[in-house]
């Protein structure tokens, strides 16, 4: 199961390994939304995300579903993850992309096992890219909580 908190998410709790998750668009577009509160408490997450939609790591296609993951602490990593198609709604349709999100939270999962790392998140998409926790919950319990991944979502207070 998801756990709720109220707080921040650039600040998890605890000393293990943690992987702070958030939907980034697949058109370089970093100034608003949660993005706004990791710059300000860390700056790499940012100058990683535009040096990868600049093409700058070659290794790593930027194409929605895909995840970038920057250090930013000593076992704190942050997952840039493409879940959102441009900035605007399009023929009715929000931004986000949920199979994209789907694909790049099995990705997460891996990482996470791998790492040995729980998983602290906003409610991804459901901000500015347009989705709904409805649909976005039930994504991250098949993806990560029922593949025995713990996952933190916060609410701001």
């Amino acid at each position: 199961m998801i756990r709720y908190v109220m707080g921040d998410a650039t600040r998890p709790p605890g000393s293990e390994p943690r992987i702070i998750v958030h939907v980034c668009n697949d058109v370089g577009g970093w100034g608003k939304g949660f993005v706004t509160a990791l710059s300000k408490r860390w700056k790499e997450p940012e100058r990683r995300y535009r040096a990868w939609y600049r093409g700058d790591e070659p290794d790593l296609p930027f194409e929605l579903g895909q995840i970038q993951v920057v250090e930013v602490e000593d076992a704190l990593w942050v997952v840039n993850m493409l879940g959102q198609k441009g900035l605007r709604w399009s023929g009715g349709r929000p931004p986000i992309r949920y199979d994209a999100v789907r694909v790049g939270l099995s990705r997460v999962r891996e990482l996470a096992r791998k790492r040995g790392a729980a998983v602290h998140m906003p409610r991804i998409g459901c901000g500015l890219a347009g989705g709904t926790w409805d649909d976005m919950g039930p994504i991250i319990e098949e993806e990560l909580t029922n593949q025995g991944v713990q996952v933190t979502v916060y609410d701001f207070e």
